[in-house]
Formats: C-alpha cells, sequence, structure tokens
C-alpha cells in the first residue's frame, strides 16, 4: 500500500473517501485511533491509503478534484 493524503482535516479526508469509492479504487485509513486519542484537536494527521497499482488512478482523481497532495 502506499500514502495518498495525509491530512489534519477531516473534511478532506472524507471528501476524498467518497471521490475514491465513486471510482471503485479501494482505500484504507490509518492513525484514525491515534488522532481520536489527542482529544481530536488536529495535530495528528489521518492517513488515506491505497494499493500500489492504484495509486497513480488515484492521485488523478484526488488532484481532479481540488484535493492537493504532498509531493
Amino acid at each position: 500500500m502506499k500514502q495518498l493524503l495525509r491530512t489534519t482535516d477531516p473534511t478532506a479526508i472524507a471528501f476524498a473517501k467518497a471521490l475514491l469509492q465513486g471510482e471503485g479504487i479501494d482505500w484504507f485509513e490509518m492513525d484514525v485511533n491515534m488522532s481520536v486519542l489527542e482529544g481530536s484537536i488536529g495535530i495528528l494527521p489521518r492517513r488515506l491509503m491505497v494499493r500500489d497499482e492504484d495509486h497513480a488512478r488515484a492521485e488523478r482523481v484526488l488532484q481532479d478534484n481540488g484535493i492537493v497532495l504532498d509531493g
């Protein structure tokens, strides 16, 4: 699996997951429990992971919809 998105913005994660689901791309969200443990003050980012073979297509889907990805 490869990291697709890393953010502290819960709305960006929700939007990204909806876009990926609409395109039939499987995803896995990491660090959800750590984010909850820190009290939801927004310092620990969540990561959205996709399969290696889906990564390039998933990047295009998010970028085409205005989600800025890290390098």
